[in-house]
């Protein structure tokens, strides 16, 4: 008895259809297709119940035949390709004539179709591959085809499907694709009678970005054009100051298909290098025009992997455009001192990098000593309104007040604070009546001096202070060591026993933020915010933004909706620099995008880790003294080993090391 059965033919074509509709979304994107190579100028999706309910695409193109309509649903049946040497130059976005075919052998399908010269239409109706029902009838000129009740004979499928809003969000991020994958169609997306979007098709990619991306991100948009090598590239690339804490805003296109290519991602973040903080990517919408012919689409089923006969020249063609365009538009470096255009001087600051500049002034510099310690209290209304209290050392600063003082010439800074009123209390929260140190550590972004320290004179502090029993306190005895300084700005150079420790400042700040975060020994503070910030979230954020949405409250978060797919940020933990709420928010959004639903211990550690990155002091930045001994002491105690993230904090090399190094021993 053979053991090799030949399939049956529609369990063949339920086999295939695993390979081209994965999901709701995969169907959208295949009729959406279609209905551009139809030749439409106006599409419009509608879908209910996440898109197994129904699916309807509804467009003006060429229509067809009776005939057409009957054999449409067969596997291979294609209009699009006729011989073999067109699979050499593929400029159809359909060419395998797979797609209705497998949709329809896991659904239910309605289709009507005319073309504009006809008299009448057709309807056919097909239910697992299978032609139930074909006449004439009434409709428009195009096609209208209706999915219903999709992977019904397929419950295995269907069972793994995520929830109706999770399915939602990725039609509708397939339909936002197509669509800008063509400025010059309209598309319209309506989810349970609810419009989405609608893009105008007036063939202008501004118009199409402002119309589906937003205002926000529309505003923060650099033009960017280039063309070498026979690969041309046009569209619009975000701002460095506008970047987000993931890649979901970048979208490229080949030919008018939208496509996923490392070598196109590859390209653009390099253009950003030494502009970007890390783990923060711009956002783009980029359309790479080439020969048909120089590039293969027929890689996978999906059609949205390519491979190019010429990466380097495709890669050189998006990486110069965009540098290009940083250059014109705006600085490719932070600190660099390009020409900025009228458009950006009056868009809002959006980093704090932006709003700190180095203290370059060599004589108020110098003399920032002797006028900090002649400030009184009656001169300075932010002092004289202070609450006097023992344990307001610190106090953090605006931007406002930050920019008015380095105005004068007279930047603020930690020198002239009494070497009486600091602490040397150990690094776990400490009473309420005790300094708060880590105040001291919450930089807003690379400087000369700290803004966050204002300069307290003894005055404030004539009350009789509170005692504390420290009969309790445990006394940590640490070893000999000499704090040599720093290097790269970066690392703490610790002389220690005969040996040299090098310290990573921000991964040990970072680790001793984590720490009292999650130790819960003191309430979590948040502060609230001059200007909340907006952000616009997709579908799919969304919704794990409102799961986790009481976790993100407990650690000082206020986030509210705020229109349709967008949210207000109404208040950040303490520790946050409120000029980075958006991004940790995004940040912490890509983080919670597991291969499973995390639990509320993993969510909770991906968002303290978050919280704490952005708070703890920047390689790059200027650290005052006290803060590298606070550090080394932490690090000496053995309280700080590792960062939230597993790296190690310090490294120890030994004299007999660095003698080898030097061969004064073999």
């Amino acid at each position: 008895m053979s053991v090799i059965n030949i399939l049956d033919p529609h369990l063949a074509d339920m086999i295939a259809a695993g390979e081209v509709v994965e999901r709701p979304a995969s169907v959208v994107k295949e009729l959406v297709e279609n209905a551009f190579d139809a030749g439409a100028h106006n599409v419009t999706v509608e879908i209910r119940q996440g898109g197994v309910g129904l699916i309807r695409v509804s467009d003006d193109g060429c229509g067809m035949t009776p005939e057409d309509a009957g054999v449409a649903f067969l596997r291979h049946a294609t209009s699009k390709l006729k011989e073999e040497k067109d699979l050499e130059a593929i400029g159809t976005m359909g060419f395998r004539g797979e797609a209705l075919a497998a949709i329809s052998a896991v659904s239910e399908i309605e289709l009507l179709t005319r073309r504009p010269q006809d008299a009448e239409g057709t309807r056919v109706l097909v239910s697992a591959s299978d032609i139930q029902d074909m006449f004439a009838a009434g409709c428009p000129a195009g096609t209208v085809i209706s999915v219903k009740n999709l992977f019904f004979n397929t419950p295995a499928r269907r069972k793994f499907l995520k929830t109706d809003r999770s399915e939602a969000s990725a039609c509708r991020t397939a339909a936002l694709r197509c669509a800008l994958a063509r400025p010059d169609v309209s598309v319209r997306f309506i989810s349970d009678g609810r419009e989405d979007f609608f893009s105008p098709g007036d063939g202008r990619t501004d118009s199409c970005i402002y119309a589906l991306l937003g205002r926000d991100a529309s505003a923060s948009m650099i033009t960017c054009e280039g063309s070498s090598g026979g690969v041309s590239v046009h569209g619009s690339i975000s701002a460095p100051s506008a970047v987000r804490g993931n890649r979901s805003q970048q979208f490229f296109f080949c030919n008018g298909r939208f496509i996923r290519s490392q070598i196109l991602q590859t390209a653009l973040e390099q253009a950003y290098k030494n502009s970007l903080l890390v783990g923060h990517y711009p956002s783009c919408v980029i359309y790479v025009e080439l020969d048909l012919n120089a590039v293969d689409v027929n890689v996978h089923p999906t059609k949205t992997e390519v491979k190019f006969t010429d990466e380097k020249a495709v890669f050189s063609c998006l990486y110069y455009a965009a540098l290009s365009a940083l250059s014109g538009g705006m600085p490719a470096s932070p600190h660099a001192s390009a020409p900025v255009s009228p458009a950006q001087k009056t868009e809002p600051v959006s980093s704090a990098r932006s709003i700190i500049t180095p203290v370059t002034n060599p004589a108020a510099a110098a003399e920032k000593k002797a006028d900090l310690r002649s400030v009184s209290v009656s001169s300075s209304s932010d002092y004289s309104s202070a609450p006097k209290k023992n344990g307001d050392f610190f106090r953090s600063m605006s931007a406002e007040e930050y920019r008015n003082s380095t105005a004068a010439g007279r930047p603020l800074s930690s020198d002239s604070i009494p070497a009486s009123a600091i602490s040397s209390t150990r690094y776990s929260p400490a009473p309420a009546e005790k300094p708060n140190l880590e105040k001291s550590f919450n930089s807003t972004g690379p400087k000369a001096e700290s803004p966050v320290i204002q300069p307290i004179t003894d005055t404030l502090f004539e009350q009789k202070p509170v005692e504390k029993p420290v009969e309790n306190v445990e006394k940590i005895l640490l070893p000999n060591h000499k704090i040599v300084g720093e290097v790269l700005k970066t690392y703490i150079i610790v002389e220690l026993e005969g040996n040299v420790l090098l310290i990573d400042k921000h991964a040990a700040h970072e680790r001793m933020i984590f720490d009292r975060l999650k130790s819960h020994a003191a309430p979590i503070t948040s502060q609230m915010l001059l200007l909340p910030v907006t952000i616009r979230l997709d579908e799919s954020d969304a919704e794990l933004l409102e799961q986790n949405l009481s976790l993100l409250t407990a650690f000082g978060f206020e986030i509210s909706p705020f229109g349709i797919g967008s949210y207000v940020i109404r208040s950040v933990p303490s520790d946050l620099d409120p000029a980075a709420a958006g991004a940790a928010i995004d940040e912490i959004l890509d983080k919670l995008k597991l291969g499973h639903t995390p639990s509320p211990e993993e969510a909770a550690d991906e968002i303290l880790h978050t919280v704490a990155c952005k708070a703890a002091i920047k390689a790059g930045w200027d650290t005052d003294r006290r803060e590298l001994e606070r550090l080394v002491e932490e690090v000496l105690s053995g309280r700080v080993k590792y960062c939230p993230h597993g790296r190690p904090v310090s490294c120890t090399i030994t004299q007999k090391e660095l003698e080898k190094m030097f061969r004064r021993i073999v």
